[in-house]
């Protein structure tokens, strides 16, 4: 007789993750040995500090509110088929929140030893709690958590790029039964354009495979006739494999069973669904599209539009990087690398167009994300130009030259796939195009009568990096730009003031705060409340160290734990949150090609939504130690 408790226990379970990525037997063994536990409202479910209980607890009915004695205030609110107390499981050490019912509810208590076997065995389950168990401490992402329940740092590895790229399979599958005759098959396959064909039972399983060469070497030599069915002349076992395969892993794979074709299915095994085939023309199109290939067809490229169908495969490469899950980091420098590559291609091919060669040294500036490296999706232009100082009487036809130039240059990258500045932050404005000497009197104007705009500013120029040209230039600029914050301290203060001005980027209760008119109205802007609130804390930080030559966000919250030991644990969790937003934001560009800084909420899955709201506790105890630091409570 069947459990009629635990079934419905299970059938709640299984529409929430992670118990959603469990099979429903292994769903059904777990819910026999789970209690059911009712809370008053106010009662007290594991007290901070306390020993860890032997089961972690879901919300089945009501809502847990979870705070510190540091902070009555409530810091997370758990609702129905959330999870909490995942320390016993992760960390090993006890409760550092109280959990206490919010309201009368009811809670799932899911034994620890019983549930570990399948975290440790399932990875989407193991990552989904690692997320949910830093989603409830003050700083998620932390080193001291990360790795503790695979026993290894899965989220920065390093691997050779060939073992990382993805090879694009056939997905239009082309498949017939065992007992389709030889001359219906090459007739399918001549009518398809393709060189092999499934067989498969049930339309589903794959059990052979036939080839051009299997017709040739066995119909047309006349050992079978033409009469024969598949299931005669096919070869099997089909070779298989899991649909995230890297390159190197096919060559190996074809090589060491000495075929031309592989089927993809769904598990990797013959006995789940076949969701595609695989080729050698496959493996060699995907070898056209790796890093070292691009950045060949890239220095080729003799006009601007000669560059836009790379650029296509750029974000192809991309695409697959975020499939196979490469870590975000090696990512974001390949990616770079390609765009720089294009950039200064574009400049290249603009310089050509000039009647004569450039009158002084210059130097071209990205700013913004991609001064940053990191803009992984084609968003729009921010850059400018900086050339040598030159007498008065040349200084109108230089500038004329490099306003010239850069409108070329401008005009290539829109041509490529980067889309004009709205506010025309671009070299080809004239604001933007400056001598040495007006961009260092335009800056000591920024940093010695520090308004609004001149903070913003600030923001965006302050990110450059040099994409081509003079380095000398660049490294001058940088030098009197420290040297002026140093002999203005109160331009941090400024600095601070405009980087708190983000907006929350949760409300109460933990619930997401979205756009509240326009065109993205009730949509949740990523950009604006999550990402630019922890690059704009890193840029002030890296500037009051007065490190030069690290823009990048991540790589500035790594030096940061360096120069900053008592912080290092809080400054370790901003990068890897900044890794979890960018490549978030990432995926939702390419899921709908755009910029993925606007989100529809419901588009989103809980895990997904869990996952963006464990990176938000970072940005609240980044600003409020920034805000301290530099005493800007009485200005705010």
């Amino acid at each position: 007789m069947k459990n009629t408790i635990s079934h419905r226990v299970a059938d709640f379970l299984k529409s929430y993750p992670p118990f959603s990525f469990l099979k429903q037997r292994d769903l059904e063994s777990i819910s026999e040995q789970i209690s059911i536990i009712y809370k008053e409202k106010d009662s007290v479910v594991f007290a901070e500090n306390e020993e860890p209980h032997d089961s972690f607890y879901v919300v089945h009915k009501g809502a847990i509110a979870l705070k510190t004695s540091l902070q009555n205030d409530i810091l997370d609110m758990c609702d129905e088929g959330d999870i909490f107390g995942l320390r016993p499981l992760i960390a090993n050490e006890n409760y550092q929140m109280e959990s206490r019912a919010y309201e009368e509810s009811i809670l799932y208590a899911i034994p620890i030893v019983v549930f570990k076997p399948y975290a440790l065995e399932n990875r989407d389950v193991g990552n989904f709690l690692i997320e949910s168990f830093a989603s409830n401490t003050l700083q998620p992402y932390s080193k001291s958590h990360r790795g503790k329940l695979y026993g290894e740092d899965s989220l920065d590895t390093d691997a050779k790029l060939l073992d990382l790229h993805p090879v694009k399979y056939s997905k239009k599958l082309v498949s017939c039964s065992a007992t389709t005759t030889a001359t219906d098959i090459a007739q399918i396959m001549i009518k398809k354009n393709v060189g092999a064909i499934l067989v498969v039972e049930e339309d589903t399983f794959p059990i052979g495979i036939i080839t051009d060469k299997d017709l040739r070497n066995k119909i047309v030599t006349g050992i079978h006739p033409i009469t024969a069915t598949a299931a005669e002349i096919m070869t099997s076992p089909v070779i298989t494999y899991p649909k995230k395969m890297t390159i190197t892993q096919a060559q190996i794979a074809m090589m060491k069973s000495d075929v031309s074709h592989l089927c993809i299915t769904k598990d990797g095994t013959v006995n789940s669904k076949a969701v595609g085939m695989l080729s050698k023309h496959d493996v060699m199109v995907s070898l056209g599209n790796n890093p070292a290939v691009l950045i060949k067809a890239i220095k080729r490229a003799k006009k601007a539009k000669h560059l836009k169908p790379i650029r296509a495969r750029i974000m192809q490469l991309l695409q697959g990087y975020i499939d196979q899950n490469i870590p975000t980091m090696l990512t974001s420098k390949i990616i770079t690398e390609l765009n720089d590559a294009c950039i200064k291609q574009v400049i290249a091919i603009s310089l050509d167009k000039m009647e004569t060669p450039p009158p002084v040294k210059f130097a071209w500036l990205a700013m913004g994300s991609q001064g940053r490296s990191e803009q992984l999706l084609q968003t729009d232009q921010d850059n400018a130009l900086i050339y040598e100082d030159v007498p008065e009487e040349l200084e109108e036809k230089t500038k004329k030259y490099f306003l010239e130039l850069a409108t070329h240059v401008n005009k290539g990258l829109f041509d490529i796939g980067y889309e004009y500045c709205p506010a025309e932050m671009m070299a080809s404005n004239p604001k933007w195009c400056l001598s040495l000497g007006q961009w260092k009197e335009m800056i000591y104007r920024w940093i010695t009568n520090t308004g609004k705009t001149e903070v913003l500013l600030s923001f965006i120029f302050f990110d450059y990096s040099l994409s081509f040209g003079d380095s000398e230039l660049t490294n001058n600029l940088s030098d009197f730009i420290f040297e002026n914050i140093k002999a203005n301290p109160v331009f941090y203060v400024h600095l601070v003031s405009g980087a708190l001005q983000s907006p929350s980027p949760t409300g109460f209760f933990r619930q997401f705060l979205l756009e509240q008119d326009g065109v993205n109205k009730d949509f949740f802007n990523i950009k604006n409340r999550a990402l630019m609130p922890l690059a704009d804390a890193a840029r002030v930080l890296i500037l009051y160290h007065a490190v030069k030559s690290i823009s990048n966000t991540v790589e500035r919250f790594e030096k940061l734990a360096e120069l900053e030991p008592e912080n290092s644990e809080l400054f370790t969790a901003c990068a890897q949150a900044y890794k979890v937003l960018l490549k978030f934001r990432t995926r939702q560009g390419l899921a709908h090609n755009d910029s993925g800084q606007y989100i529809a909420l419901e588009s989103l899955s809980k895990s997904e939504k869990i996952q963006l709201k464990s990176t938000f506790k970072t940005i609240k105890e980044l600003q409020e130690i920034i805000s301290i630091r530099f005493n800007v409570s009485n200005i705010l």
